[in-house]
């Protein structure tokens, strides 16, 4: 899968694309990650992207001509809106799909980040200042996301945290398929409404803390119980909003 990103600090990404499960899936081949400098499609001795809100107001935002310039420019076809028109009409399943992260947009969740999986490309405008002037969102992007209800200091952060959840889930990414199964929000959680439960690993003892009994019986479907059991508790004490969902929906 390929990811793009549109920022004015492409820099921001040395780091956290460097380590770890998305890096082996880089030097795989399983993902790319293209990053883009919107300063690049400017055209002013400044290189300005910004420019001060119309009625006033604190801040500046980011200005639509290079937004437009650079997406278009990485993907020609979506010079004359039809391949965005087309994606909107294809809904979750177009292949191609440009994402805006915002602080106004719809909440990312695991289940989005699924539907994102399934896709051959992302491109990733990163949000800053006070925000992206309107147009952006209403004629440029397909999906406006936020990655919570907090204000970052711009969309770099939570373009990292998109594509890390993102890749995750592409086939080959992870050594174990099943993790992403059985983690919290992974699909097997969803389907119950609950987090993932609680896990222990060696020492058995630790400060006169144990490992609960069960999990040392190697009785597997006791285990199964156990686990099942804990996560709905911890669900309950951590996220009930949760098993809220689940209720409101008629589920277990």
């Amino acid at each position: 899968m390929r990811f793009h990103i549109v920022t004015i600090f492409p820099g921001f990404f040395t780091g956290p694309f460097d380590h770890g499960v998305l890096k082996k899936a880089m030097d795989a081949g399983k993902v790319e990650v293209l990053l883009h400098d919107l300063r690049t499609w400017t055209s002013d001795r400044h290189r300005t992207v910004d420019d001060r809100p119309f009625g006033g107001g604190e801040g500046m935002l980011l200005k639509p001509e290079p937004l437009f310039d650079a997406v278009e420019a990485i993907w020609p076809q979506r010079r004359n809106g039809a391949a965005r028109e087309e994606n909107l009409a294809g809904g979750e399943g177009a292949r191609k799909r440009v994402v805006l992260l915002s602080a106004q947009g719809r909440r990312f969740d695991q289940a989005m980040a699924r539907r994102f999986a399934a896709c051959e490309e992302l491109l990733l405008i990163c949000g800053r200042y006070e925000g992206v002037d309107e147009r952006v969102a209403e004629h440029l992007a397909d999906d406006e996301i936020s990655v919570g209800d907090f204000v970052l200091s711009g969309g770099e952060l939570a373009a990292a945290m998109v594509v890390d959840v993102v890749a995750r889930l592409i086939p080959g990414v992870l050594g174990n398929e099943a993790s992403s199964v059985q983690e919290s929000f992974g699909s097997s959680a969803a389907e119950l409404g609950v987090l993932d439960c609680p896990q222990y690993t060696r020492p058995a003892e630790f400060r006169g803390w144990k490992v609960p009994e069960v999990l040392l019986s190697g009785n597997h479907a006791e285990i199964r119980g156990w686990r099942e059991h804990t996560a709905r508790e911890k669900t309950a004490r951590m996220r009930p909003d949760l098993l809220e969902k689940v209720e409101s929906r008629g589920g277990a």
